[in-house]
């Protein structure tokens, strides 16, 4: 027996899919998360509305459309903007389910899920793109996605072959002494698999696929190099540069750190096209 948060979501489901069927696609869609947003913005119907647009460049690497309503914080959303807007569904992640009680009052919440602790986020991140390109009434947009990112990650395959490479450890700096790393059911390790890269880290992550460590356990006695992304908190490389632990790590002495613009770590398809671009990129020219 299905409970009411499902019952609410499947009835939503029905009620755009038969939107869809009848060429009345619904575009007043107010999105919260940032990888169900890029993935709309790629199929070719942004959001009316988004939780904290105005980070969204900066987390993601990609600018917004113009025009965008900035709906707040995702764990307090401003209802009165939402309820005002008058969206035909929200769009939104079990992550934040908690909330999704207030959200059914103004529209349908349809909750698609990315992470999960089974991991897949890649495979889960192409069947949301495959559900709301037939909600959006542009079915064959979810089509066109698919074999944009297969080409993507082929073609970056192929760029690296002839070049090998030693492991790469994944990393966000969360200040001088700790780092968010990827691994194991993260969308970097899904792209990864998919372009023939290894990654350095084999430890244990967590369901959204990172562990935060101290940045002694990098060095894992074997050879390896470092990527970082793109936000790091202020003054962290600088302090790095003075930091003796920091200095004797294999990769550090062999020169093998590199840094990449922002890329959503916990994003969807277009996410993983523009790491697998980015990293390939990198990487081919060391």
């Amino acid at each position: 027996m299905l409970d009411r948060r499902a019952f609410v979501n499947a009835l939503a489901g029905c009620a755009l899919a038969r939107s869809s069927a009848a060429s009345a696609a619904q575009r007043r869609l107010a999105v919260m998360d940032y990888g169900l947003a890029e993935t709309l913005v790629r199929l070719g119907c942004p959001p009316q509305a988004l939780v904290a647009s105005q980070d969204f460049e900066r987390w993601v690497g990609e600018p917004l459309p113009p025009g965008i309503v900035n709906l707040g914080t995702s764990r307090e959303p401003n209802l009165e903007v939402l309820q005002a807007l008058r969206p035909d569904a929200i769009l939104s992640t079990p992550y934040l389910a908690g909330i999704h009680h207030r959200l059914e009052r103004i529209a349908p919440v349809v909750s698609l899920p990315i992470y999960a602790p089974e991991g897949r986020p890649l495979a889960l991140a192409g069947e949301a793109a495959r559900r709301l390109a037939v909600l959006i009434g542009e079915p064959q947009a979810a089509d066109r996605l698919a074999a944009d990112a297969d080409a993507t990650f082929a073609g970056v395959r192929e760029s690296l072959q002839g070049r090998p490479q030693p492991p790469v450890h994944l990393v966000n700096f969360m200040d001088q002494r700790h780092v968010r790393i990827y691994g194991a059911k993260s969308l970097y390790q899904d792209v990864l698999d998919r372009i023939g890269v290894e990654n350095a880290w084999t430890g244990q992550t967590n369901y959204w696929g990172f562990a935060t460590v101290g940045i002694e356990a990098l060095q894992t006695g074997r050879e390896a190099q470092l990527v970082y992304f793109d936000p790091v908190p202020a003054g962290v490389l600088q302090a790095l540069a003075r930091n003796p632990i920091w200095q004797a790590l294999s990769f550090v002495r062999a020169g093998r750190v590199n840094g990449l613009p922002p890329v959503l770590m916990f994003g969807c398809v277009p996410s993983a096209m523009r790491f697998a671009r980015l990293i390939g990129q990198r990487l081919a020219q060391a």
